[in-house]
């Protein structure tokens, strides 16, 4: 069927091409938005779709989904590595490892003969140094005196401070560290104690693991008490279950330390007390009025404390009769007056016992840990923007551009921390502005974003003011993924001393591990069991060098 005549565009004018023209231009570009728009609907109705499978996975106790990918921003921006020099392939070295019989010391000597034939030479000896280890338990009955007093009272000779519930220091120093260090639970001990051939129950075993805690908790607050005197700390929280419920555990720690603190809140009220170490003391100080001013409390809330500056208070009850004297629980303004009040005293005792004097809390951008001299994670920064999920070409490259533009100014900061100077500080101020206070993107959720990191810039850039300040959480992640696995392993916990038990252990074996200590040697010598002498482990922190 040949075409109308009437429908050929030779018809038509020059005028009505163009309006022919343009009509088809406004169709393209009305469908291009409206495709636009429901492929942003179906990206947001496949996420949803995606959560309601998770949950059900969770409910039916099916395994999890991966987790996102990580970008990689971190390992691509590290230094490029010299010219590759002998002994070395692909940046590795191919030199043999020196011998390690330095370390060792030699207990016995053993000489193996051989069945020579007749008429054999005799060449000297062919060496070789043999390690081994020997689980042999052993059964000692002690005869303690009794002697009677002349007064009529009887006097038994006391055993061994080590000794629990008749049990030596060294099996105590086995489950220790079976427990915290080997991330057994207590019935896998129970069984391999059983096999060795101990004879004991679980119930003693979670004896000797709740046992002479307080020898090693008083090292653990007097660990965190140094560590809030450096330069900086990094933190982080994770889930943990106690009591049947669930609570959330909080690392505070560094490259020299690592403390885990748990309780039933994340909030910044509980994080303010863990930095205190777990003490009610309130006072009222200069920086407790500064901390109320800047939460935005009214001043006519904060003149209400004139009162009582520079008072301390000792207890928490003490603190609450204070507040219920001033009227603040009646009071109806916004913020709520008694929580701002009470985290003020916080840091008030906070600073009055000369912690994190000027000490840098990174962390991940979570709004409890927003207190003091604050950091942020480029880590957890550049994660935001590697999880948008684009619509089309368009928002798919300007993700990409935001994230190249983001790993060059975090490699330009990883340089500037080994060579620091006001100028190249400049700079690198000037290159945050360029790349998050652009014009738009043509991705509005992806401007929004940089808005926000914006918003960030001077936590982002405390690098700049203190080299010493690492750039990521990467050290809190890593610390974090021990208690994770603990919690994995041995679920939650149920008595108190069983909670302490474990962020106590926990925590002062990261912290032997990072100041390369063994924990063995370090149980060992907490129990009065022969060996190396390891000093208080506080005295080995030192600040990071500025």
């Amino acid at each position: 069927m040949s075409p109308d005549p009437t429908d050929s565009l030779e018809r038509l004018s020059h005028s009505d091409l163009i309006r022919v023209v343009r009509d088809l231009v406004g169709e393209v570009m009305r469908l291009r938005a409206e495709n636009e728009t429901l492929t942003g609907a179906l990206a947001k109705l496949r996420a949803e779709h995606q959560t309601v499978k998770d949950e059900l996975a969770r409910l039916k106790k099916l395994p999890p989904r991966p987790p996102i990918k990580p970008s990689g921003m971190d390992k691509a921006t590290q230094p490029a590595a010299g010219p590759q020099t002998a002994g070395e392939k692909d940046g590795r070295s191919t030199r043999r490892r020196g011998s390690q019989l330095d370390k060792l010391t030699i207990s016995d000597t053993v000489v193996v003969r051989a069945k020579a034939p007749e008429g054999s030479r005799h060449k000297g000896y062919e060496d070789i140094v043999v390690q081994d280890l020997s689980l042999n338990p052993t059964a000692i009955l002690y005869r303690r005196e009794r002697w009677e007093a002349p007064d009529g009272a009887t006097i038994v000779a006391d055993l061994d401070a080590g000794i629990v519930g008749g049990y030596g220091p060294n099996l105590h120093r086995m489950v220790l560290l079976l427990h915290t260090q080997g991330q057994m639970t207590c019935e896998r001990i129970l069984a391999l104690l059983n096999d060795v051939g101990v004879v004991i129950s679980k119930r003693q075993v979670v004896r000797l693991l709740t046992t002479k805690l307080e020898i090693f908790r008083a090292e653990d607050a007097a660990v965190l008490t140094a560590g809030l005197s450096g330069a900086y700390v990094t933190v982080d929280d994770t889930g943990a279950r106690h009591a049947g419920k669930n609570g959330y555990a909080t690392q505070i720690g560094s490259n020299r330390f690592c403390v885990f603190r748990t309780g039933p809140s994340k909030s910044r009220l509980s994080f303010l007390s863990r930095l205190c170490g777990g003490t009610s003391l309130y006072v009222i100080n200069q920086a407790a009025l500064a901390y109320m001013k800047e939460r935005a409390l009214p001043q006519i809330v904060i003149d209400k404390f004139a009162v009582y500056e520079d008072r301390i208070f000792a207890s928490r009850e003490e603190w609450e009769s204070c507040l219920s004297g001033l009227g603040l629980g009646e009071m109806k303004v916004t913020p709520d007056p008694v929580l701002i009040a009470t985290e003020g005293a916080l840091w008030g005792a906070i600073r009055h016992q000369g912690l994190l004097p000027n000490t840098v809390i990174v962390s991940d951008d979570a709004g409890q840990f927003r207190v003091g001299v604050h950091g942020l994670c480029w880590v957890h920064a550049e994660r935001l923007v590697h999880k948008l999920v684009p619509a089309n070409d368009k928002q798919r490259n300007a993700i990409e551009v935001a994230k190249r533009m983001i790993w060059w100014l975090y490699g330009s900061l990883k340089a500037y921390k080994l060579a620091p100077s006001p100028e190249q500080a400049e700079i690198l101020r000037a290159r945050f502005d360029r790349i998050f206070k652009r014009a738009k993107t043509g991705y509005a959720t992806l401007d929004r974003l940089l808005g926000r990191l914006f918003r960030n810039k001077q936590g982002l850039l405390r690098v700049l003011e203190r080299p010493e300040t690492p750039l990521n959480t990467n050290e809190t992640e890593y610390d974090i993924r021990a208690y994770v696995m603990k919690r994995k392993i041995s679920g939650g916990t149920v008595s108190e001393k069983g909670r302490d038990a474990r962020d106590v252990m926990l925590g002062l074996y990261k912290t032997c591990k990072k100041l390369g200590i063994s924990f063995y040697h370090f149980i060992g010598d907490r129990l009065g069991i022969p060996g190396p002498k390891i000093p208080p482990l506080p005295t080995l922190l030192r600040p990071v060098p500025s």
